[in-house]
Order: C-alpha cells, then sequence, then structure tokens
C-alpha cells in the first residue's frame, strides 16, 4: 500500500482526476438512452464495443422498432459519439442484419456502412455469424436466415488484435492433405491468379492448431427467455479474446441481458452496459451479479495454446507467405518484433 500511495501521491491533480474519471466508468450499468450517457463519456476510454442495437421494425413490443428509412439518421449520432470514446487502437463490433420489406432486402445497413465511412470509420472486416441451430423454415421467394453480420469498425488502420487466442483446431484434412507434399507444396507457390499472395504447405506440417476464418459457427441462445434478441454469450466472448487484454474495458451500449458484460467479467475485463429498459437492466444486473470476474482467464487459455503455437521463426515465415510479392522485399528481419510478436498492434495494409 505504501509504494501504491507513493506512485499515487507523485501524480499530479490532472492525471488522478484522469484515474478517478476512468474508474467511474468501469464495472457499471446504466438505465438510460444510450446517446446522453455517451456524450457524457471521456474521449478514447473504451477498448472494445460490442453490440446489437434493435434492427429495422424489430422488437416493436420490446424497443418501439426504427423504420429503416430513418435508421441511418437514428444511429449515426449514436456512431459518432462511440467514434470519440473508442481509442485509437480499439476495435467496434457492429452485429446487424437487413429485413425483408416487400419482398426483397432494405439496404438500410448498406447505406449505414456508407454513412458510417463519411463518418471516419474505416470498416475492417465483416464476420458472418452462421446460426447452426436456427429453426428451419421457408418463405415463396427466400429461405429461412441463417446467418447475421458482425461488422468490424475502426478508427484507424493499426488495432490491437491477438490472433492466437483463437485459433481452431487443424482438422481431418491435415491428415490427407499434409501425408504426401509435393515438390510445390514445399515451396512459396504464388497465386495462379496473379494475386501477389502465395502459400507454401510444408509450413503447416507439425501444427496442430490453426487461425479461423470469419465465419463464425455459433449456435444461438437457447436458454434466455427473459429477452426477446439474445445473442450467445460465445458471440462476444470471441471478439473480446480476440481484441482485448486483461483490464480493458469493454462496452456494450445496447446491453440487453447483459451478455456482453457477462462475458467480459468471466474473461477478466471491465464492463460497461448502458440498457434503457428497466426490465432489462434489471435483468442485466441480476445476471452480471452471478458471473464470477476471472483475472485468470487469459493466462489459462494462453497457457493452453502454447504448446501448439508456431514458432518464432514459423511466425515470420509465414508472414512472408502470405503477403503480396511486392512486399516481400521490405518484410522485417527474423529479429524483429513486427513480426514476432503477433499481439502487437495490427496493421491492416500489410495484409
Amino acid at each position: 500500500m505504501k509504494d501504491l500511495d507513493l506512485i499515487t501521491n507523485s501524480l499530479t491533480d490532472v492525471e488522478q482526476q484522469q484515474i478517478k474519471s476512468l474508474q467511474e466508468w468501469q464495472n457499471r450499468m446504466i438505465l438510460s438512452d444510450c446517446l446522453p450517457v455517451l456524450r457524457e463519456m471521456p474521449s478514447n476510454l473504451v477498448d472494445l464495443i460490442v453490440t446489437s442495437p434493435p434492427y429495422a421494425d424489430s422488437r416493436k413490443k420490446t424497443y418501439g422498432g426504427i423504420s429503416p428509412n430513418d435508421y441511418i439518421d437514428w444511429f449515426l449520432p449514436i456512431a459518432q459519439e462511440l467514434k470519440r470514446i473508442l481509442k485509437p487502437e480499439g476495435t467496434f463490433i457492429l452485429n446487424i442484419k437487413e429485413k425483408v420489406v416487400k419482398g426483397e432486402r432494405h439496404n438500410y445497413v448498406i447505406k449505414l456502412i456508407l454513412a458510417m465511412q463519411q463518418q471516419g470509420w474505416l470498416w475492417t472486416e465483416e464476420y458472418i455469424w452462421h446460426k447452426k441451430n436456427c429453426y428451419p423454415g421457408k418463405w415463396p421467394n427466400r429461405f429461412r436466415d441463417a446467418w447475421e453480420r458482425c461488422l468490424q469498425f475502426n478508427r484507424q488502420k493499426k488495432f490491437k488484435m491477438y490472433q492466437e487466442r483463437v485459433m481452431v483446431p487443424m482438422g481431418d484434412w491435415a491428415n490427407s492433405r499434409l501425408k504426401k507434399l509435393s515438390d510445390t507444396d514445399k515451396i512459396r507457390d504464388p497465386s495462379k491468379v496473379e494475386s501477389g499472395f502465395g502459400k507454401n504447405i510444408s509450413n503447416w506440417l507439425g501444427r496442430s492448431m490453426a487461425y479461423p476464418t470469419n465465419v463464425l459457427h455459433l449456435a444461438t441462445e437457447c436458454n434466455n427467455k427473459n429477452h426477446s434478441a439474445a445473442f450467445p454469450k460465445s458471440l462476444p466472448s470471441w471478439f473480446i479474446n480476440l481484441f482485448t487484454e486483461t483490464s480493458d474495458l469493454v462496452l456494450d451500449p445496447f446491453v440487453g441481458s447483459g451478455t456482453t458484460c457477462i462475458a467480459a467479467k468471466e474473461l477478466g475485463r471491465h464492463y460497461l452496459g448502458i440498457e434503457i429498459k428497466k426490465e432489462y437492466y434489471d435483468l442485466a444486473v441480476s445476471n452480471i451479479e452471478k458471473a464470477l470476474f476471472n483475472i485468470q482467464a487469459e493466462k489459462s487459455a494462453q497457457k493452453a495454446l502454447n504448446s501448439s503455437l508456431p514458432t518464432e521463426a514459423e511466425k515470420v515465415q509465414s508472414s512472408a507467405e502470405q503477403l503480396p510479392l511486392s512486399l516481400e522485399e521490405d518484410l522485417p528481419g527474423k529479429n524483429s518484433e513486427k513480426f514476432l510478436n503477433l499481439a502487437d498492434i495490427v496493421d491492416i495494409e500489410e495484409y
């Protein structure tokens, strides 16, 4: 405590006030419309935003419903505040889906993406959440929805990303595909479509884990009967593992029953949830109180992966194999930390 007191006493009044301000927004649930709350929050505060706002004309009994024609005007002021409070190296994940209007998909999601780009957001990636246990169904001109978008936005091209934490087993394909390699498999084979990318199949010998795709095969939430649109805890957990470190702050401005905050707490992150409906706010508070703050979660997960991770030299070689030919001459040497440490901030221009 003496050391902590010495550190605290050495800080200026401004620095101490900044720390106090940050702590005021950690591990909280707020009952309110999210926009006025966001406007009160300090800039550059949040490390990750994961949320699923009300879809257009959906959940009218729950949230009143927002016309798809009005959706962009409704969401843009919120997006502007989210951009301000997100740290420069942070990430925003937006779970959203177009609705069908008069027999065709409405384009409000596409228009929203374009409008957010005009705000200065970078639309870095699009993940697909495949709802592998969706109910069967059929319409005259389409089939049952089995997926939703998880759009990734960033403030800048360099952002935090920890890819090893979401690695997946190689799968049975490796047993047959890697059993007998051709001469071409043992060297860098440039893409036949002249994209500038290439591959070396032999790099995967001896590995038990691989990097995942951008399609997430996750079951929908079946146990939460008290909220009309709860997504599974595994969805925010995946993004929290990928984009944050222990004690980072995770925000959900449309928190509903509290799933994002529960996932953050169980993974040893700080959380902040905002919910406008009192019924769901009370439900979220109750659910979050039952969750355990697990500071050891990240350490345990990393320890389990250590034995299957590629070596430092393999990371450099693998990075070189995947980069365009025009960039090969600019690759750092094997002693460079830029590629050796994949927990470093990622630069999306390199991929």
